[in-house]
């Protein structure tokens, strides 16, 4: 294979003579340009932000595309183009690096750095399968393809939807702005995550503001994590007399599964720490410092609070261009799948996997890796004409890290109901939970879910039962 290494501003030049022009004549020379690197260095070329890259085809079918190359998208991709062999799948993903973005609470509290989350994107998808460097813009299920950024049209014979979640910052006011100022931070990105430390680090005195918004969130469990963790940090350098630490949350309940809130409540007031119920945080205001929260029960309402460090958990949304396509979404803008078994409810070529889809169960990568067991399974059936018969049942987990030292691990289903994988009470602040959310999860997410070997723990808490539910 022939490879260029002229981007497309180098044709450009070529072309025009490095002769200053109007906007107006400069669109037919650039048009121009990519034309002869097509020409030239045929067709397994894509445009990316005005170069090119050798992985992707203009205009190629595939009998598996995924698009998205977080969790889901990779396991699904090392599943199954390993059965399919080189040339049949396709992962669709414009990101260059992959982050492990469970360890981002650990980040933010000083216990991890940013680069051990993240590691190049060429390194944890499959050799075999071609990593098609571009964003999705449109979908066009009743056609089989997906339209790509530069304009490509890639068609399929099944689709895996991995999206994930959207964050919508600017949906706050004064957002993101407001994260060039001091004390302003989120975990939720790794734009903005080694702010936390820095926020801690620089608190003096007042208050220090945690915020848990009005839409559906991925891992609902942390934007108290680094709450707990900031309060042992405060106390451990000698602040915490002069903090006065408050959650905010749109939620009537501190956390959605009973058996842990219980034991949550028990830790705020333990801690001396106040929850403000049925809140969102509608605008930052860095000049003053204050942050302005809605009371939802009463919207007129608002509460404008002064503050030394405001952890932002920001809106989350379905991706743009997935909420755009009526056809594949519910009325809410997510991928609308069968609950159990993953399918499409009217494309039988479409699965999906993860935050993106409408499975009501919570957001995490734990939630991905029971779902990935089932999906996978039905996605062979469908492509051996078989109709889907595994059923996802909502496993999901939240390691609750409370601390430089303990967590409560919280696991249950999409009713609500504990599935627990240890015979102890798991509702129980734990160090061994702790060094298993921070030492051995990561492994097992590098080595076993991102390559399709990892499941979730559901054979194993049959073990630890002895085979009892």
């Amino acid at each position: 294979m022939v490879y260029t290494t002229w981007n497309a501003t180098e044709v450009f030049n070529h072309i025009a003579g490095n002769e200053t022009l109007d906007e107006e004549s400069l669109q037919p020379l650039k048009m121009m340009a990519h034309k002869r690197l097509l020409l030239a260095c045929g067709s397994r070329l894509v445009s990316q932000n005005g170069s090119f890259s050798t992985s992707a085809m203009a205009h190629k079918s595939y009998k598996l595309v995924v698009v998205g190359g977080g969790a889901g998208g990779c396991a699904t991709a090392a599943k199954f183009s390993s059965k399919l062999g080189a040339g049949n799948v396709a992962v669709i993903e414009p990101a260059d690096t992959h982050y492990y973005q469970p360890m981002w609470t650990l980040v933010g509290g000083g216990m991890k750095r940013l680069e051990e989350s993240g590691r190049p994107m060429s390194q944890v998808l499959p050799k075999k399968a071609d990593w098609i460097k571009q964003r999705v813009v449109t979908f066009d299920p009743h056609k089989n393809k997906v339209i790509t950024q530069d304009g490509q049209e890639i068609s399929y014979e099944f689709l895996v939807v991995a999206l994930g979640i959207q964050l919508n910052y600017n949906q706050i006011k004064g957002l993101p702005d407001a994260f060039e100022t001091p004390g302003v931070c989120s975990n939720y990105s790794p734009l903005y995550v080694t702010k936390t430390l820095e926020s801690l680090k620089n608190f003096k005195e007042g208050n220090a503001l945690f915020s848990f918004p009005n839409t559906p969130v991925k891992c609902a469990g942390a934007p108290q994590k680094i709450m707990y963790i900031s309060d042992q940090y405060l106390r451990k350098h000698g602040k915490r007399d002069k903090a006065n630490i408050q959650y905010f949350t749109s939620l009537p309940v501190i956390f959605g599964i009973k058996k842990y809130a219980d034991a949550l409540w028990e830790v705020v007031k333990e801690r001396n720490i106040t929850v403000n119920l049925r809140h969102n945080l509608i605008e930052v205001k860095p000049d003053s410092r204050e942050a302005v929260f809605q009371n939802l029960e009463n919207p007129d309402d608002l509460k404008t609070i002064k503050y030394e460090m405001l952890h932002v958990t920001p809106p989350m949304s379905s991706p743009d261009p997935l909420r755009q396509c009526a056809a594949l979404t519910n009325e809410t803008g997510y991928l609308n799948v069968n609950k159990h078994t993953l399918q499409h409810v009217t494309f039988p070529n479409v699965f999906g996997i993860g935050d993106c889809t409408s499975v009501p169960t919570s957001k995490t990568a734990a939630a991905v890796a029971g779902q990935f067991g089932v999906m996978q399974r039905n996605l062979r059936l469908a492509m051996g004409g078989t109709s889907p018969k595994h059923q996802y049942d909502g496993y999901t987990s939240c390691p609750l890290v409370t601390g430089y030292s303990k967590c409560i691990l919280a696991e249950f289903d999409m009713d609500g109901n504990p599935l627990e994988t240890f015979p102890i009470n798991q509702a129980k602040e734990r160090r061994t939970m702790f060094h298993l959310k921070k030492d051995m999860m990561p492994t097992m997410y590098w080595n076993g879910m991102l390559k399709g070997y990892w499941e979730g723990p559901k054979y194993l808490r049959k073990l630890m039962h002895l085979g009892m539910k």
